[in-house]
């Protein structure tokens, strides 16, 4: 009794909308505040998640859960299902794009898990490469050293430090979202065995025959000094100096030239072609007449009477930046028959004393420029394929550019030597160097200068440093994406197929990386940097690696000895080993054989993680050698979606995922990217402790995150609203659910119909919910369960049912009512029990959004007997016989009709005619009788929430009355009720039904009284 008591009085104080018998002021009336049945909880209002989150954690790590979701899921002989963990460079500070991306994988493990699956999910880091190694190189620049000052060995021990650094940092950081995991023993690319499996992968395709060598062009960063592959740099706009430049035509013999263009003037001294097209129109123009001095302020390059060869298309634009007031078309021109040119700079060093060849080629157009492109072998792709499609050998490209990005060669001019064409170190780095200024002064004098100027470019510039790189032409390491392999397949025949069979979220991925892969050049492989895993090989005299030059049990045999030296002592056992070690116990001898010092693409590394996190772990499926889900941003298709696809394709033939999931990046509420120059960052770690991470798992999971995401301090208020209601929904169901046991339950076919249509709706959203979480739709769930706990709880059942609850006799009161009366438990009983299947569900469909809190309701529950945690559970299978349409159809009707219902009713009580619901007595005319069908067996006043209604079948009533515009057909009087209002549930009813002991409440309530006054005493 006294229980009851103090329960009642705490949920009169905290819970709004509870009945609240008023006082009398007869001191003999009864106060029956005791006999009701109030919901009753410790589940807090509030959350308070900024401190309670880490204690979660910590719970589940003193839990050990990780290990017991596999243990349990190795009990219940669980289907393995796996996404395999891109790997984030161990090198800062997460932000708000890496923890969305990691809790968008945590609500995919853990929702698989939660659905009958084995959903392991193991973290990794990427620890290899140029991001590292840069930051390693700041360091020392900082305490003023250069990378060359410092011993190889010692710098990739500094390397690694600062990596293991990282990692312990940002493996807190992640734990610190709620990410569940095997943290004690993530997979790092620089763990000796990982070492050894990368160098093994690499070994294995190079056994394939698609390892070649090869000096063409690549991108070639001065700063950093090394190749780049696509995916390292990202291409911006910035101002370059544009040059036209006359080249002599010796087979003319009347002084005509031929007019290129160029945005590199610094690649001028490199030239040894020039390229045209045999379907551009050439014309030979003379100059009549050019501006003067005086109207131009300096002295025009061009003169009256020169006589210029260009694309007749493009020939008023470069009169127009010669500053050539009037000109005359003489002839037409065959450039084909024109014959060897003569270097603009022929005159000034016997350097460029050379034959400049003219080739015909396909990339030249007559969009811009002059009809005819410059060409230097060494310094751009297609000035390197079009040389090389002539029959010209790639050994005579002329190299004159050192990895410093400055001029460098025995025969060059002194005036051009040790030229930077971009800064490499200082404050200016970056910026343009002195080459092309030179090289644009040397055109002047020569005379071959016609025109200059200044315009603007998108061009590539490194991802880490941020400066321009240039195109150079080196000996590097490739991956041929055209050579056929063992099963007469190309490369990127190999990965076309693999795309073809693999599932793209969104369906446009597959587009965008299908494309990417049938344009890529070749895989550029080889770095010339210090921190990585070495390319593992030992090259011939004649230029072969030991994996085509020697016979495959030999090259096996070599194989093995590197693997095993890596797998023991990391990559430093390639560097430090002399080769005589590798090779005398093979019998080969070394000095006859090189050993390679580069090391590989990052992206390489990457792109193996299959074989040693997921392969040599098990963490695969035993049918297709896949991985279920790759999941990244939409960047990846470029990076490690396709490094991981070429690389398996290369040593397996298949991609090494079944399905693709890409998201989006953050950007802020007016869809800017988010910019710290700008002030418009927001840190996970602001969030977590204003508001929780929960806040930012339920921001991430109510945007469609496969698209750009927008946050700001509004929007992330808007999630905060969201965690109430659901906080709120779920804390209403547990104090509902107080002193609840299997043993209250109902069966289904003694519910009445309202309880049946809730049931009829978790069947529905068990579907819904199953299916959108299998298409990693977490927007629709959110939705979805936003929706129904909002509209279909609180606005519906909950507001129906709370008389019922509150006021209808308890499960264990029944025995004492009289058998004619016991059929009013039911409905509690009922209501109990489907709130018990409502709870279940929303704490099991919520968990993988958010863990904390449905974890902390699970603990308060009846349901904790069950395990040890909400996440221990499975999605709860609907029972046959919830799901039942025509009840659902049947429903719709009587809420169409209660929404009409309402409407007037909240007119009443804004105009204070009424203070409440339960004053009215509405007449509802229909027009529709199957609306009012569907109301047989069921009291309308009880849907309506009043203490009295009428249905009456009428197209049009009284006249006026209270109508919506889209129900056509219900129209509502809102009647005032008669008769007195019970003190105990405060309907009104007539007195003359009243029990005569309780002649102030209703005989329901009577009924309720008699039983708990026989129970309680």
């Amino acid at each position: 009794m006294k229980k009851a008591v103090a329960i009642a009085r705490h949920f009169r104080k905290t819970r709004q909308n509870c009945h609240r018998p008023e006082m009398t002021d007869s001191l003999t009336a009864r106060d029956y505040r005791d006999t009701l049945f109030l919901p009753a909880t410790e589940f807090p209002m509030r959350g308070g998640l900024p401190k309670r989150e880490p204690d979660w954690i910590k719970r589940w790590d003193d839990l050990k859960l990780y290990e017991k979701l596999r243990a349990d899921a190795k009990a219940r002989g669980a289907e393995q299902w796996i996404l395999h963990d891109g790997p984030p460079y161990a090198n800062g500070h997460i932000h708000l794009g890496t923890a969305m991306n990691k809790i968008v994988k945590d609500i995919i493990v853990r929702s698989h898990q939660m659905a009958g699956y084995d959903a392991a999910y193991l973290p990794g880091w990427d620890c290899h490469g140029l991001p590292i190694e840069w930051k390693v190189e700041e360091e020392f620049r900082s305490r003023g050293k250069t990378k060359d000052d410092v011993p190889p060995g010692e710098f990739r021990a500094a390397c690694r430090a600062y990596a293991e650094k990282w990692v312990d940092i940002q493996k807190q950081e992640f734990r610190n979202l709620g990410i569940e995991g095997e943290w004690d023993n993530p997979y790092l690319t620089m763990k000796f065995e990982s070492e050894a499996s990368i160098v093994g992968e690499f070994l294995r395709m190079a056994m394939t025959g698609s390892l070649v060598r090869g000096a063409k062009p690549i991108m070639w960063s001065p700063v950093e000094r090394t190749a780049l592959a696509e995916a390292e740099v990202e291409y911006q706009d910035r101002k370059v100096p544009v040059i036209w430049v006359t080249f002599g035509v010796p087979s003319r013999g009347d002084g005509a030239k031929l007019v290129i263009w160029t945005t590199t003037p610094w690649t001028i001294p490199a030239n040894q072609a020039v390229s045209y097209s045999t379907d551009i129109s050439y014309g030979l123009f003379e100059v009549e007449e050019v501006m003067t001095e005086e109207e131009l302020g300096f002295p025009p390059y061009a003169t009256a009477g020169d006589r210029l060869i260009m694309a007749d298309k493009l020939a008023q634009g470069v009169m127009d930046g010669a500053k050539v007031k009037s000109f005359k078309r003489v002839e037409d021109i065959d450039p084909a028959s024109l014959g060897s040119l003569t270097h603009p700079l022929a005159n000034m060093d016997p350097f460029f004393q050379h034959d400049v060849a003219m080739l015909a080629g396909d990339h030249v157009t007559d969009d811009a420029g002059t009809g005819f492109v410059h060409t230097a072998p060494a310094h751009g792709e297609d000035d390197f394929n079009v040389w090389v499609a002539s029959g010209r050998k790639a050994s005579e490209i002329r190299d004159i550019v050192n990895p410093d990005g400055a001029y460098q060669h025995p025969e060059l001019p002194d005036v051009l030597q040790g030229l930077d064409i971009i800064r490499t170190s200082g404050k200016k780095r970056g910026e343009p160097g002195k080459a092309n200024s030179e090289v644009i002064r040397l055109l002047a004098e020569s005379g071959n200068l016609l025109a200059r100027g200044i315009t603007t470019i998108r061009d590539a510039h490194s991802w880490r440093s941020k400066a321009p790189v240039i195109r150079r032409a080196t000996p590097q390491w490739f991956i041929s994406m055209d050579k056929p392999g063992p099963n007469g397949k190309t490369l990127r025949e190999n990965a076309l197929k693999a795309i073809e069979d693999t599932e793209f979220f969104p369906a446009v991925g597959r587009n965008r990386l299908q494309s990417m892969v049938e344009g890529r050049p070749d895989w550029l492989i080889s770095r010339q940097r210090n921190w990585g895993v070495p390319i593992t090989i030992f090259v011939n005299k004649e230029g072969q690696p030991h994996t085509a030059a020697l016979p495959q049990a030999q090259a096996d045999q070599l194989n093995e000895a590197i693997k095993s030296a890596i797998a023991a002592g990391g990559v430093e056992a390639w560097f430090d080993t002399p080769a005589e070690d590798f090779l005398s116990p093979l019998g080969l001898s070394a000095d006859d054989w090189d050993k390679v010092t580069d090391v590989l693409d990052v992206w390489f590394d990457s792109g193996t993680t299959h074989a040693f996190a997921l392969r040599e772990r098990g963490l695969i499926d035993a049918e297709t050698g896949q991985a279920n889900l790759y999941m990244e941003g939409s960047d990846q298709h470029r990076g490690w979606f396709q490094s991981s696809l070429l690389e398996c394709c290369a040593t397996r033939g298949i991609a090494p995922y079944k399905q693709v999931l890409t998201h989006g990046f953050i950007v802020d509420s007016q869809g800017k990217k988010m910019s710290k120059s700008i002030g418009n960052t927001i840190e996970p770690e602001e969030i977590q402790k204003q508001y929780g991470i929960e806040i930012l798992r339920i921001w991430t999971a109510s945007g469609d995150y496969t698209e750009d995401l927008r946050i700001s301090d509004e929007i992330i208020k808007g999630s905060v609203e969201t965690y109430r209601k659901l906080r709120n929904t779920v804390r209403y169901l547990l104090g509902a659910l107080d002193g609840w046991t299997e043993n209250e339950a109902l069966p289904k076919e003694n519910m009445p119909s309202l309880e049946r249509w809730v049931l009829h709706r978790l069947a529905e959203l068990d579907q819904q919910i199953r299916a959108a979480y299998t298409v990693y739709d977490f927007k629709r769930i959110m939705a979805l369960l936003i929706n129904f706990c909002g509209v279909d709880l609180s606005a519906v059942y909950f507001d129906i049912r709370k008389d019922s609850l509150y006021c209808d006799p308890r499960f264990e009161t029944l025995s004492a009512w009289d058998d004619e009366t016991a059929g009013y438990g039911n409905r509690r009983r009922a209501a109990r029990t489907v709130m018990a299947a409502v709870l279940e569900r929303l704490l099991t469909w919520l968990a993988p959004v958010m863990p904390f809190t449905m974890e902390e309701a699970f603990l308060e529950s009846h349901l904790k007997s069950r395990a040890e945690s909400v996440h221990l559970l499975q999605f709860p299978e609907t029972p046959e016989g919830w799901l039942n349409s025509d009840l659902a159809a049947r429903w719709a009707k009587i809420f169409t009709v209660r929404r009409v219902v309402t409407g007037a009713l909240e007119i009443e009580r804004r105009e204070k005619r009424i203070g409440a619901s339960l004053e009215a007595a509405p007449k509802v005319y229909i027009a529709d009788e199957a609306l009012i069908d569907a109301f047989k067996g069921e009291d309308p006043a009880d849907l309506f929430i009043t203490s009295g209604a009428e249905l009456i079948h009428s197209a049009s009533g009284d006249g006026g009355g209270f109508t919506l515009d889209d129900t056509s057909g219900v129209i509502v009087y809102p009647e005032k009720a008669d008769g007195i209002k019970c003190r105990r549930s405060w309907k009104y009813f007539d007195p003359a039904t009243a029990d005569p002991n309780f002649p102030d409440i209703t005989p329901r309530d009577a009924l309720a009284v008699k039983a708990w006054d026989k129970v309680a005493g």
